[in-house]
């Protein structure tokens, strides 16, 4: 093994043309080509603009940008796109096979990373000499659940809910699951997702093609989810750790975040953040101003217009301004997320449990957790922190998947009320899985053996 250790390798990551896959790809990119790796990303150019203040070895990583046709002018990542264009947008980014095909065949690298192309081990096959790393961004528990199951859709549609939520044979948890009020959510795996094929053939064909798939997380975390995707597919499942971008001191001075936060004491604040791509209904909108105005506590607020309006503003319930005054500040624009969660008066995260924030808040942040996911892979990411780590706690939803304000506030409250046994708890367990990822050399020793893996699987037959 010694004398492919020193050797550098060559990978082209091709992710899917999300921000919430193109981030992840950079942040690895950054571990593997600050250890001297060379790396080629593939991305549109107005992601390329995005995300160059990512990119922190520009001699090493080369970004290639693709031409991206066939949808509204400019559209290029699903940031710019209605969720009903999506499948276009991936019809396009299927469109782009010409294009990799000639820049693999000139670069012949020893690695493509990718994730939603499902047509790149077959074409690293045919060119000779590649070997393929399906890398997942998104946790191991929805791949299992999803992936794991009939592909006929007729077999889905005649299936109740309680048969569509019985996780498949062997599945190793039975809380990391979903309830029979969001087996809906399921239907999303058979919708068209690029020309001529579902959700559930793109993702599958690539996990089943490829020769190893890589996970973003770590064994101590989600190693019972990865050994179970592995025995189901029949290959490795190589781990990067969670590869979280180091932080940076970004100003808070922007929208009068910092004079705003200055004026709270310490661990009083709670700060909720959906994401770049959530939009809410207008009442569940108002649902969540008016649960946050119940907990009669300084709410920090960052959201996108509700559905149907055109600003934050107008959506608001009457008389809301009035009533919290001060102790509300609510913002519809990006804002450095990380920078608030470590600001000493932010005692609370009310998070949309992105796989991207899950690590954040569990790593690099002490704030007690709230739990409000809407995607299903969000879902997923939400029951790992509330019933395998028990460091959050989930809003409760009704039969058709909606919050109330009540049960917010309540929420809020269990976790912030410092007498209540379950804040105690999710505390403790939180402070002890933050020390474990934050302990010094934990995250890179996950990249170094990362690296290792990836030459031993060069090493066998292609």
């Amino acid at each position: 093994m010694a004398e492919f250790v020193e050797s550098k390798l060559e990978i082209v990551m091709f992710p899917w043309l999300a921000f919430g896959h193109l981030i992840p790809y950079m942040n690895l990119s950054n571990e593997l080509a600050k250890r001297g790796h060379k790396i080629s990303v593939l991305l549109p150019k107005n992601a390329e603009i995005r995300l160059q203040k990512l990119n922190l070895y520009p001699n090493l990583i080369k970004l290639i940008i693709p031409h991206v046709d066939g949808l509204p002018y400019g559209a290029e990542t699903t940031a710019d796109v209605h969720t009903s264009l999506e499948s276009l947008l991936a019809t396009a980014f299927d469109e782009l096979y010409g294009e990799i095909k000639s820049f693999l065949q000139n670069l012949k690298p020893h690695f493509v990373f990718f994730d939603f192309a499902y047509w790149i081990p077959d074409l690293a096959r045919e060119i000779g000499g590649i070997k393929t790393l399906c890398y997942k961004v998104v946790c191991p528990a929805v791949s299992s659940i999803a992936l794991i199951r009939s592909p006929v859709k007729t077999a889905f549609m005649a299936s109740t809910a309680v048969e569509l939520v019985e996780p498949p044979p062997g599945y190793p948890s039975t809380t990391v699951v979903l309830r029979e009020s969001e087996a809906k959510l399921l239907s999303f795996l058979f919708h068209e997702y690029g020309k001529g094929l579902t959700f559930y053939e793109r993702v599958k064909k690539g996990m089943t093609g490829c020769d190893a798939i890589g996970m973003r997380t770590c064994r101590e975390i989600e190693g019972n989810f990865c050994d179970y995707i592995s025995t189901q597919f029949e290959k490795p499942v190589l781990y990067t750790g969670p590869v979280i971008s180091e932080p940076k001191k970004e100003p808070l001075e922007e929208h009068g975040i910092s004079n705003w936060l200055e004026k709270f004491e310490p661990g009083s604040v709670v700060f909720c953040a959906f994401g770049s791509q959530l939009i809410l209904e207008k009442k569940q909108f108002q649902e969540l101003v008016l649960g946050f105005e119940l907990t009669e506590l300084p709410v920090l607020l960052v959201v996108k217009p509700p559905e149907g309006t055109n600003s934050v503003e107008e959506a608001l319930p009457d008389g809301f301004k009035e009533r919290v005054q001060e102790r509300g500040l609510i913002l519809d624009c990006w804002v450095p997320q990380l920078e608030i969660l470590r600001h000493k008066s932010v005692g609370c995260f009310v998070t949309h449990c992105g796989y991207g924030s899950m690590w954040e808040s569990l790593a690099l942040c002490d704030c007690q957790l709230v739990l409000l996911p809407r995607p299903i892979d969000h879902i997923f990411n939400a029951r790992l922190m509330e019933k395998q780590l028990k460091v959050g706690v989930e809003v409760e939803k009704d039969e058709n998947d909606l919050f109330t304000k009540e049960n917010l506030c309540k929420a809020v409250k269990c976790v912030m009320d410092k007498d209540s046994q379950i804040g105690c708890l999710v505390k403790e367990n939180h402070k002890k899985w933050k020390e474990l990822l934050s302990s010094p050399g934990f995250m890179s020793n996950y990249i170094d053996n990362f690296i290792q893996d990836l030459h031993e699987l060069l090493v066998e037959k292609t």
